[in-house]
């Protein structure tokens, strides 16, 4: 029986256009989540078009190989970290690619499944491990991590101005009993920061979930590792997609494509270049694509999404 994934792919159309997929081209969806974005690519790749599939979930992984399986030996689905795109395509025999996309964040499926924990809308045990075969949880991390880290995390990873104040209610709720559940740390939260100065349009634990499920996953280490990668395996004129959802991913991302598509990167005070760099990225877009007013009304969860596009020269 096949697994339910259900998954609204973000930018669908947006996406397909910048990689232009075709047949006989090779692809890569570094984050295959629940696959729409996958199916588009070999549908629209057909009859020859190949795709190497990759996902850290294993829940992913499984139910892609049923909801894909109609494409044979076109796809092959591989369980790994995107930031280990060079030994899985050199295992798989796989180079010079015609487009990549990185679709990152959360899926749908892991919003919506509270066993894992993501979600400050659903009551579930801590985890957030997008990967559960690894150790460290944010169960772990809220009851293990000291005061100051912890302020550092929400701090960096969720641009929380209330960090210190959410840190030491953590810290203290903790000496009493463990918080082993999403319901329990919204409530810690909701204690630290002051009714009066709660957002209106945002939940006061969206951003220390997000800060929380940053650090537990290493997803910025891995966005930047992966990225150098892909622009390594992209052939010249081959295309990397990657969408974004909130303000830190799309920083780094445009940072990375700017350096990379820089002649020089030296000082602006130095005369002479002597960096040495030279481009290897020409930017498709330099302000980000965002969601049309129609699929803002279908799906609310890609509001936040941004997609870049860079051209391997």
């Amino acid at each position: 029986m096949a697994i339910t994934f259900n998954h609204l792919p973000v930018l669908y159309n947006e996406v397909i256009d910048s990689l232009a997929p075709h047949s006989g081209g090779i692809y890569i969806d570094g984050t295959l989540g629940g696959g729409g974005h996958s199916r588009g690519i070999l549908e629209t790749s057909s009859p020859m078009g190949r795709l190497l599939a990759i996902d850290k979930d294993n829940q992913a992984c499984s139910a892609a190989a049923e909801n894909l399986a109609e494409f044979g030996n076109r796809v092959i689905i591989v369980q790994a970290n995107f930031s280990e795109m060079a030994k899985v395509t050199a295992d798989n025999g796989i180079n010079n690619v015609d487009g990549i996309l990185l679709d990152l964040g959360v899926s749908s499926f892991q919003l919506d499944e509270p066993s894992r924990g993501f979600s400050y809308m659903q009551d579930a045990q801590l985890d957030m491990r997008m990967n559960r075969e690894n150790e460290l949880s944010a169960y772990i991390l809220v009851n293990k991590a000291g005061e100051e880290e912890l302020r550092q995390i929400i701090q960096k990873y969720g641009e929380e101005r209330w960090a210190a104040r959410i840190a030491k209610f953590i810290v203290n709720e903790r000496k009493i009993a463990p918080i082993s559940t999403t319901a329990e740390l919204v409530t810690v939260i909701k204690k630290a920061i002051p009714a009066a100065a709660r957002e209106k349009d945002q939940h006061p634990a969206k951003r220390t979930f997000q800060a929380l499920r940053i650090a537990v996953n290493g997803e910025l280490d891995e966005l930047a590792e992966g990225i150098a990668a892909a622009c390594n395996i992209l052939k010249p004129g081959g295309r990397i997609a990657v969408i974004t959802f909130h303000s830190l991913e799309d920083r780094l991302v445009k940072e990375k494509f700017k350096y990379m598509a820089s002649e020089c990167v030296c000082p602006p005070h130095i005369p002479v270049c002597i960096c040495n760099h030279h481009a290897s990225l020409k930017l498709i877009n330099r302000r980000p694509i965002t969601a049309s007013t129609e699929e803002l009304a279908a799906n609310h969860r890609s509001r936040s999404a941004k997609l870049r596009v860079a051209e391997r020269l």
